[in-house]
């Protein structure tokens, strides 16, 4: 049997096992994904991408690239969420697509983002590849065996036949809620479990006459099945979705007479044209897709050599654009945590955090999307003091050993307080280098960053020796043009944060220890040798023992 070597192994190839190729890829690491379909799916599936997640695509440069591929309905602020019994009845309720959540726009440079999953899967996939990531779609892992020492996977194409083995140091499960390799590792779940059974299709045909004008982002209907929902793609093809029962129906009942029968019962036209259903998956024909809409929490994300990511860790539903968001950060705490074991600069247990970090996260985020999966689709008024939305995607504090916290994580605060406390992603604050208008968020994810305040000075040579990047704010390179980056970050003007490649602070300092001296320019550690001392580096030990004792904690140096 033919027999090849990687890095990382990753086995899901949606967008959640793309993401973690492109970042794993950027990173450095030799990365081999494989996927069981042909090619990416044409169903649009998520509609839309919430701002933390396009945070995320920009610190690996893809931002501006996603936001040109937005769809033709990508205008968010005039539409609507519907719940009728038709499309052609009246409404029950009616709200904004648009999440105006208090604080997110202040929190965040980004902006929701209204591309299709299969378009957004398509750009992360040639950006992978570009990077060195080895994708192969036709091709399905059929057994892995973790010894302790690394992962053997044995893989098929799906067309041939053919096997051959991958040895990978590292295997990511990204396969789904439904994860063979969670159910090999023997992994359970908890919480509600599966929810609906749901097949989905797209459809063409003019439905002015029952929208009567209105701009319709998102419509729950109660026929022909409640909970059934269409979106529009462009002015006239629609994602049509719909509860099915897998007790008395399978995909061969799904044929084109069922599905323009379903679509008419949604739509209240009993005569309604269907002009196309479109082919979902390349290579076979089908036009519908069957999936489970679930509700459960992996009991652990890692066992061995092998981690968990996307629904194979957790699934929930489809309300809020949280599913594929949540599984698409899940990816990006994996990979710089990975990319730094494997290249030495960490030792082995700082990958135990992942799942510190990551599952109770997904346990909040679960409890929202069930909520407002209920409000959507029921009349009945909640009592309980609502989560905002903004809190939710980005007011988390995570507690593991790759953060010194100063007080312990819990559950999400109402609204975000990104204060620039340890655990809590950095906060964006708006800086100017060259003239030009910059994020804090942009100076982060290629490494751990070291960010100072302009009387900071002291913490540049040692940093520098500490193998560490150090910026000042406030100094010639990096502009404070409203000079309150101290109270945003929450120190002095001396003071110190020490942020993560994947954006959350890990450690920080509120001022320089009164033995350093302060003199240093913001450009000190530029030019400081990593081996040697001088009189300056003499003057402060303290100061680079602190960092060197701090990044050996957060890493697992020993």
């Amino acid at each position: 049997m033919p027999h090849e070597d990687t890095e990382v192994l990753i086995a899901g190839g949606a967008v959640v096992g793309l993401s973690a190729a492109l970042f794993l890829a950027r990173a450095g690491v030799r990365v081999t994904l494989v996927e069981r379909k042909p090619s990416t799916l044409r169903h649009p599936r998520a509609r839309v991408i919430n701002p933390r997640t396009v945070e995320v695509y920009r610190s690996v440069g893809l931002e501006e690239t996603i936001v040109a591929a937005q769809s033709l309905t990508s205008d968010l602020s005039t539409k609507t969420v519907i719940r009728a019994r038709t499309l052609d009845d009246a409404e029950l309720f009616s709200m904004p697509m648009r999440n105006e959540a208090p604080g997110l726009s202040e929190a965040t440079p980004c902006d929701w983002c209204s591309i299709d999953q299969n378009r957004l899967e398509e750009i992360v996939a040639d950006h992978a590849v570009k990077l060195g990531a080895d994708v192969r779609y036709s091709t399905e892992l059929a057994s892995f065996d973790d010894d302790g020492d690394g992962v053997t996977a044995t893989v098929r194409d799906a067309d041939t036949g053919r096997e051959r083995r991958i040895r990978a140091r590292y295997l990511i499960a990204a396969d789904g809620s439904r994860s063979s390799v969670r159910r090999r590792l023997g992994i359970g779940v908890t919480g509600p479990g599966v929810l609906q059974n749901i097949v989905s299709l797209v459809f063409k045909a003019d439905l002015s006459g029952p929208l009567r004008g209105r701009d319709l982002g998102l419509g729950y209907f109660d026929q022909p099945e409640p909970g059934t929902r269409m979106m529009p793609l462009d002015g006239s093809r629609w994602v049509f979705v719909t509860p099915y029962d897998p007790a008395e129906q399978s995909a061969d009942d799904f044929d084109d007479d069922w599905c323009v029968g379903v679509i008419r019962a949604a739509v209240g036209v009993p005569d309604l044209r269907v002009d196309n259903i479109e082919v979902q998956i390349e290579r076979t024909g089908a036009k519908v897709l069957g999936y489970e809409v679930a509700a459960q929490l992996a009991e652990r994300y890692r066992q061995g050599r092998v981690f968990l990511v996307g629904d194979a860790a957790h699934a929930m539903p489809p309300t809020g654009a949280l599913g594929a968001a949540t599984g698409v950060q899940d990816a990006h705490n994996l990979a710089w945590k990975l990319a730094a074991v494997l290249a030495g600069d960490a030792g082995p247990a700082l990958l135990d955090t992942y799942e510190q970090e990551r599952r109770a996260v997904a346990g909040h985020t679960i409890d929202y999307a069930m909520k407002t999966m209920r409000d959507r689709t029921s009349t009945a008024d909640g009592d309980e003091k609502p989560v905002s939305y903004a809190a939710i995607i980005l007011g988390y504090r995570y507690d593991s050993a790759a953060v010194l916290p100063e007080e312990t994580g819990g559950p999400p605060a109402l609204e975000p307080e990104l204060l620039g406390a340890p655990g809590t992603r950095a906060p964006h604050y708006a800086l100017v280098r060259d003239g030009e208008p910059l994020s804090t968020l942009d100076l982060f994810g290629a490494g751990t960053v070291l960010l100072t305040g302009p009387e900071g000075g002291g913490w540049h040579p040692a940093a520098a020796r500490a193998g560490l990047d150090v910026r000042m704010i406030g100094g010639p390179e990096l502009a404070d043009p409203e000079g309150r980056w101290p109270q945003a970050y929450g120190v002095s003007a001396s003071g110190a944060v020490l942020v993560r490649p994947d954006g959350f602070v890990a450690w920080r300092a509120p001022a320089l220890p009164t033995e350093a001296k302060p003199d240093a320019g913001p450009d000190a550690g530029r030019d400081a040798k990593p081996h040697g001392r001088d009189a300056r580096h003499d003057a402060e030990p303290d100061v680079e023992a602190t960092l060197r004792s701090v990044v050996a904690r957060i890493l697992d140096r020993g």
